[in-house]
């Protein structure tokens, strides 16, 4: 009765799990996929009652709160976590004398723990008596007790009594900037949404058709659904330079995101400096050997693609006017960069701008005005995760 209070604790606490996800662990428990272990019955029952990764981080404190199997980082000094980066390999022990020294109980190492925290000043590893690593103490990790605490890094022999783990939460709200697990989450949405839209329901469903021809009395009855394969053409367009090197961490997470996950038929990336014009770039250096007339893109990359632009959409107000290119590469042109934006935006199927400032900030940015213009040429949205979110809606002309 204890574990089924579990359900209710997730349920109440506002996780949606549904009491067949709940059978579905209670069925894998009874065929021991949990080992008997804590750390091990944590992913299990992620893996099934968790259905977005957008909770994973609500669900590991609430797993927490309810089991106390991990001690929160804020109670354990950042000097413990420092000491224990850099592990040793473990050091030759008496195995017969190590199982004597570390048979204690859990209110022992609890006890011991405490005293450990309060006295230790510096990294030991190779030891038996303080928190650290490759030896025979039963605090740290990369060592071996028999009973012991492990603090922080993955367990090897699933002996420890208590694992105490740093968890640097990266918090999945929705309106959270994104990191590259964010952009990996967001973007198998729109894998899942570009074949469900815009296409015929031509591919043979299976399962419905025997599920629909057993209703039928056995008179066959053929049920199509949408096509599994992706059918999202992208061109994914990445402000370089300037204002955008404080991003530049961010938009490398998510070039990774979009490279390698499969979720484009074709996907095409340049880049430019602060608003498309004339030329677009093949590398972030924006270096005029390694570019293509904007031109040719228009006539030669067919209008079925979507246009991803991604940057902060901040600069001088002239900029955006200025009739000579990019000023810095001293490119001749007659039309101005937010003409070319327009000519972009009208030439393709759909596109939007992801700008990594918060959305509530882009009154009053630095870059205001600029920022105001190509929102009114192209419609915006904040690089987090609801923001993500909205632009693909938009992108695959879902309302």
């Amino acid at each position: 009765m204890v574990f089924s209070n579990f359900f209710y604790f997730l349920r109440e606490s506002g996780l949606k799990v549904s009491l067949d996800e709940w059978m579905t662990l209670i069925e894998a428990l009874d065929k021991g996929l949990a080992y008997s272990s804590l750390e091990r019955f944590f992913y299990l029952s992620r893996a099934i009652l968790i259905k977005s990764e957008a909770d994973y981080d609500m669900y590991g404190r609430l797993f927490s709160a309810y089991f106390g199997d991990a001690v929160t980082e804020g109670e354990i000094p950042d000097e413990i976590w420092e000491f224990l980066k850099n592990p040793i390999d473990q050091m030759p022990y008496d195995k017969d004398e190590v199982d004597e020294r570390t048979n204690l109980s859990y209110e022992e190492l609890e006890e011991l723990f405490e005293k450990r925290l309060e006295e230790q000043k510096e990294a030991h590893n190779g030891g038996i008596r303080w928190i650290g690593t490759g030896g025979t103490s039963p605090l740290g990790h990369s060592g071996y007790a028999l009973n012991g605490f492990r603090v922080g890094e993955l367990s090897t022999r699933q002996s420890a009594l208590q694992v105490i783990a740093r968890q640097n939460f990266r918090d999945f709200r929705e309106d959270e900037t994104l990191d590259i697990r964010h952009f990996q989450t967001a973007l198998r949405r729109l894998r899942q949404y570009s074949s469900r839209y815009g296409q015929a329901k031509d591919e043979l469903d299976i399962d419905a058709t025997i599920d629909k021809t057993c209703e039928n009395a056995g008179m066959l009855r053929l049920v199509y659904d949408y096509p599994r394969k992706n059918t999202v053409k992208l061109i994914a367009l990445f402000d370089s330079g300037g204002s955008m090197e404080r991003y530049a961490k961010l938009c490398s997470q998510l070039f990774q995101a979009v490279s390698k996950e499969n979720h484009f038929k074709d996907l095409k990336i340049y880049y430019f400096h602060n608003c498309p014009y004339n030329k677009l770039y093949k590398t972030p250096m924006c270096d005029l050997k390694d570019s293509v007339d904007t031109e040719w893109v228009l006539k030669n990359i067919g209008d079925d693609y979507k246009i991803l632009f991604i940057g902060d959409a901040s600069m001088a107000s002239w900029e955006l006017r200025y009739y000579n290119g990019n000023r810095r590469n001293r490119v001749s042109d007659n039309v101005s960069p937010v003409a070319w934006l327009s000519r972009l935006v009208n030439n393709y199927d759909e596109a939007v701008w992801l700008n990594p400032i918060p959305e509530n900030q882009w009154e009053t940015a630095r870059g205001k005005t600029t920022i105001g213009l190509i929102k009114s040429v192209v419609p915006m949205y904040p690089l987090s995760v609801d923001g993500l979110e909205r632009g693909i809606r938009k992108l695959l002309g879902i309302r």
